[in-house]
């Protein structure tokens, strides 16, 4: 296996194509084809699927994609460093549940940035994507968030794919709604009054490998007809600005999220399920300055907001 094999399989593997990727490479396409079996049969894999509508990878080959992705761009780093005498960018980059207390910390954390060169990303997502980002894809920290009933689940999972993980947060989910919500002025909700309402919630998955049926049990409101899923906070507090007759379960809310969207968050005696936010992270990999410095700010944000 060579550096520019695994350079003609990440432009396939984003051409979708070996002619639209020869064209790319300037290289023929008889070579290109023939370099890619070279590969595959030099690590006795099969990274694409070959069809007439094209080149897709196999499960096998995105992971190969993600760990060559890796490679060139710690050979490219080095480059730069030694032929160029361009300073390398410091990168950070984390993947997190939808919370407001921890994007409040991001805020804060981007705010305090020096004038060094830098390079963040920063992704809101699932639990399975947040897991695979650290695994195939370079990401270096995550927050994954589940009921404490799957602790169990959880711990033997990470365990067994390398990642260490810590406890960030501990708290019981909040009704959010609209200020002119019909329930707004209660104090005190209950599930039997949900529902007539419309409930929003997020549409992908947070349990990886867990039957659907398991993960209908743990719903906290299935007895609600209507559902709005969405995959964006922007959507979700647009609606539960615009229709006072959508709610949603959240972590609790900081109070300037309440005061600009005009919500109320309120408690519900039925839920008594806890849920946890967890750091995760590989074992053999050393925590960054940046990665310190945002931890910090999300611990302080969850001792001001939850």
């Amino acid at each position: 296996m060579n550096i520019l094999h695994m350079k003609y399989a990440i432009e396939i593997a984003k051409a979708g194509s070996i002619n639209k990727a020869s064209e790319v490479l300037l290289i023929a396409q008889p070579n290109l084809s023939r370099s890619i079996k070279e590969l595959e049969s030099n690590l006795g894999i099969t990274i694409f699927d070959r069809s007439i509508k094209g080149m897709c990878l196999t499960p096998e080959g995105e992971e190969f994609i993600g760990y060559a992705q890796k490679i060139l761009s710690q050979i490219d780093d080095l480059e730069k460093m030694y032929k160029s005498g361009i300073t390398i960018k410091q990168k950070f980059s984390v993947s997190v549940p939808r919370a407001s207390y921890i994007s409040d910390a991001f805020a804060r954390f981007s705010k305090n940035l020096n004038s060094d060169s830098v390079e963040i990303f920063y992704e809101e997502t699932n639990n399975f994507k947040a897991i695979n980002n650290i695994l195939n894809s370079n990401y270096k920290l995550g927050i994954i968030r589940y009921a404490s009933d799957f602790d169990q689940y959880y711990k033997a999972m990470l365990n067994e794919k390398g990642l260490n993980y810590e406890l960030v947060s501990e708290f019981n989910y909040m009704l959010v709604m609209n200020r002119s919500n019909p329930l707004a002025d209660k104090s005190e909700i209950h599930l039997a009054d949900l529902n007539t309402l419309i409930e929003i919630s997020h549409a992908d998955p947070m349990i990886p490998s867990l039957p659907l049926s398991v993960l209908k049990k743990s719903e906290l409101s299935d007895n609600i007809d209507r559902k709005i899923y969405v995959y964006e906070r922007a959507s979700q507090f647009d609606l539960l600005s615009e229709n006072y007759e959508t709610f949603m379960w959240v972590s609790p809310l900081p109070d300037n999220i309440l005061e600009k969207h005009r919500l109320v968050q309120r408690s519900c005696p039925e839920n008594s399920r806890q849920y946890r936010d967890v750091l995760i992270h590989k074992k053999d990999y050393s925590l960054s300055e940046l990665d310190q410095y945002f931890i910090t700010e999300v611990c302080d944000s969850k001792r001001r907001y939850l």
